[in-house]
């Protein structure tokens, strides 16, 4: 990859006056020759990055691949990017790390599981963005999550049912801070997890086009293990009881905390590092005050999956001209 003087990169800023750049927050990577973005299997001397991704407005993440797959098939259809028959093939099938997936100005992307997965994948699609040139990119966590709800009879409210979706208005740690923290060069390092107030209240209104299921605003709370770290008592280990764990969710709701994923933090984190417009968009998939195993049926789990998708889907069509 060529290096660019400060002529040329000042001439570039000029070309997107009014359009927000994706921005790195490292030095080095400006004075590589060539970055090989190991985990996606591109490298910007062996893939036109700006010709293959320099398109792209809107960006999803998911955790499992076939998740990201359906969700790709899903816009394309619902938004007319694509056409009867259209296979959507997997641009990063060199590896089985990832998979990735694209339409339009739409970019769909696995991410595995908990912050180590996700963060490895984010560092890679966040400089594959900076080399495509892209601007002006919307970044969207769509996932799964366990719901904290408290059911208030003077207000008629039966808490959070499963299927209800989560908007994220801020991710915090697991002694609820608004923060994630990482130890880098052996020191402790702390960045803070906030999302797009803006963005927020747009998918709001995008849920209530929709008038298909509850939706609500909150924090996410992010832990770093599905069992011990959310206080699940059907793990390998426990060493707590279930007074415990209903004094610690109830704490949690009464921070305002509305559910638990073990990705928003860092997802956060970066995006905000990175000058992205970000947000998580989780669905519920049990109340934790009423248990702690997954039991739904295979077909009600499978539609309360789709929730996320298709309000984010509307959110893209409406931002297109599309829904």
């Amino acid at each position: 990859m060529a290096l660019k003087g400060a002529g040329a990169e000042e001439k570039e800023l000029e070309n997107h006056q009014g359009e927000r750049l994706v921005r790195l927050s490292n030095p080095n990577v400006a004075a590589m020759q060539e970055d090989v973005l190991y985990h996606f299997s591109l490298s910007t001397s062996s893939h036109d990055l700006p010709a293959m991704f320099g398109d792209v407005k809107f960006v999803c993440v998911g955790g499992s691949s076939s998740r990201m797959l359906t969700f790709i098939k899903y816009v394309a259809t619902e938004l007319g990017l694509g056409r009867t028959g259209d296979e959507y093939p997997n641009i990063c099938s060199g590896t089985d790390r990832y998979a990735m997936y694209k339409v339009g100005p739409v970019l769909s992307v696995s991410h595995g599981m908990g912050i180590p997965s996700i963060a490895i994948m984010l560092h890679e699609l966040i400089k594959l963005l900076y080399h495509a040139r892209c601007t002006d990119v919307t970044i969207i966590r769509i996932g799964t999550s366990g719901g904290i709800g408290l059911s208030h009879p003077l207000l008629l409210s039966p808490g959070l049912e499963p299927g209800s979706v989560v908007i994220t208005r801020q991710a915090v740690d697991a002694c609820f801070k608004p923060e994630f923290e990482q130890i880098i060069l052996g020191k402790r390092v702390v960045r803070s997890t906030d999302l797009d107030e803006g963005l927020v209240q747009e998918l709001l209104r995008c849920s209530g086009d929709l008038s298909e299921f509850a939706t609500v605003v909150g924090n996410t709370m992010c832990t770093l293990d599905f069992y011990e770290g959310q206080g699940r008592l059907d793990g390998a280990l426990c060493s707590y009881t279930e007074k415990d764990k209903q004094d610690y969710l109830r704490a949690a709701h009464a921070a305002g905390i509305r559910n638990i994923e073990m990705e928003s933090s860092v997802f956060a984190a970066m995006c905000s590092a990175c000058g992205l417009r970000a947000a998580v968009v989780c669905v519920t998939l049990l109340d934790r005050l009423k248990g702690d195993q997954i039991s739904s049926p295979h077909e009600v789990l499978a539609e309360y999956q789709q929730r996320p998708q298709r309000l984010v889907g509307h959110f893209i069509g409406k931002s297109l001209g599309r829904a």
